[in-house]
């Protein structure tokens, strides 16, 4: 299923310049490609959850308890993240970080694919969601290990002075994938109601296999982790990479999780909740699409320019304040979200985004520089996927629980910044890692 760091070329030591060579370049387009696929197939889901679902694989409810429901599944991928960073997390530090980044990206496709061709409940009655959750699940399984490959994959060739930009790469995946499969699926929007349902819908997902087979001609191509290899000569040992990072590194996970929390709230407050409430309070739905198409490009840019900055200033100081913004804005978000006005759920959307680049910019390489080279896959990914499953999974359905109580907006805004405040506690505890010595670390 995977290959070993043995049978991989060997990849020269990197230099300062080696951004800018050849193999480097693919290594970086393989980061970027691959992971902007795999959140293209995670991203559609969502949007598809929040517009589509509840209205045809969840029939027999009542609608704000069907998109509760459909919340739930997406919850269910977010979940799976954890295990599968877990599991792929395990293989890529016992053999290697490419053999996993090729099978991950095979499972997500053929997941998304079959998710583009499942029957309706009208058509094979309490099946037809439980066939979705369970795609969900591969997905979520899938993308669980990708991430934390493909940051590695960069963050291990480059040099220490450009490592914060190079692992940025995986994470622009994210925010790239949402900008294709928002305009993509906004094109389908354009159908009448009933054709968007009945078929448009399905299109963006059986594309996917067309993407996967694109991003797998790059991905072939690239070299294995020059820091995995010369740790290979200790892979056969008798070790258990999870154990290891429980057992030694306990603290870091918590303090990393708890700061990679901080921009997937972002990500399950504006994108998902956001974009749900706001149709349902009276906002176009094709204008919110195209909103949500104009965040995610904005989320890519910031993203960009933090994770340049962190290289120059730091890690801690660009997260600072990234997370401090978010706290300023929570309030005004949320009544953006709330008003159904698309143009102000536009604005409180693209900004909310470009606040979350902020924080994601220098995040990859914050959570890798915690960890050693031994455990670096399973510990970043169990960091950035456990996070993803606590700050976005559940944000959703926490959101629209807390909207429904007599709290309201306040207490969301209340339960929210509290949960920012604790990350920032989490930030000043963790190490800083630009300067780290990555063969160093134990």
């Amino acid at each position: 299923m995977m290959s070993t760091g043995t049978t991989s070329p060997t990849a020269p030591p990197p230099t300062e310049e080696s951004l800018r060579t050849p193999q480097m370049r693919r290594i970086l387009a393989s980061s970027f490609l691959g992971s902007a696929i795999e959140f293209y197939d995670f991203m559609l889901y969502a949007s598809a959850a929040a517009l589509v679902f509840g209205r045809i694989f969840f029939v027999d409810l009542d609608p704000a308890i069907a998109m509760i429901a459909s919340f739930a599944t997406l919850a269910a991928g977010y979940v799976a993240r954890p295990l599968g960073g877990i599991v792929f997390g395990h293989y890529g530090d016992k053999l290697g970080r490419k053999g996993v980044l090729v099978t991950t990206m095979l499972l997500m496709g053929l997941a998304t694919t079959l998710i583009g061709l499942l029957p309706t409940y009208a058509q094979i009655g309490a099946a037809a969601p439980i066939l979705l959750v369970a795609l969900r699940v591969v997905q979520g399984f899938a993308v669980g290990g990708e991430w934390g490959g493909a940051m590695l994959i960069a963050l291990e060739h480059a040099p220490g002075g450009k490592r914060g930009f190079a692992a940025s790469f995986a994470n622009l995946g994210a925010p790239a994938g949402s900008i294709l499969s928002a305009g993509i699926l906004g094109l389908f929007s354009l159908l009448s109601d009933e054709q968007f349902l009945s078929w448009g819908w399905r299109v963006p997902f059986l594309l996917s296999i067309v993407l996967v087979g694109i991003g797998l001609i790059v991905r072939l191509k690239v070299v294995e982790s020059p820091l995995f290899q010369s740790f290979d000569r200790e892979a056969d040992k008798r070790r258990v990479p999870l154990l290891e990072v429980l057992a030694k590194s306990p603290k870091v996970l918590v303090l990393g999780t708890l700061v990679a929390i901080s921009q997937l709230t972002i990500s399950g407050i504006a994108s998902v909740w956001g974009l749900s409430y706001a149709t349902a309070s009276g906002a176009d739905e094709t204008g919110a699409l195209n909103a949500k198409l104009a965040s995610a490009i904005a989320l890519f840019v910031m993203t960009i320019l933090a994770a340049r900055l962190s290289d120059r200033l730091g890690r801690r100081p660009v997260i600072l304040a990234g997370i401090v913004a978010a706290v300023l804005f929570a309030y005004p978000l949320l009544a953006m979200i709330a008003s159904g006005d698309t143009a102000l759920f536009a604005v409180g959307v693209i900004v909310a985004q470009g606040i979350q680049g902020v924080i994601l910019g220098p995040l990859a390489a914050f959570l890798a520089e915690l960890f050693p080279t031994s455990v670096r896959f399973t510990g970043a990914s169990l960091a950035f996927q456990g996070a993803s499953a606590l700050g976005a999974g559940f944000t959703p359905m926490i959101a629209g629980a807390v909207i429904a109580s007599s709290g309201g907006l306040p207490l969301l805004a209340a339960v929210w910044i509290g949960i920012l405040l604790l990350c920032i506690a989490a930030l000043f505890l963790a190490p800083e890692g630009r300067k780290r010595d990555l063969h160093t670390i134990k």
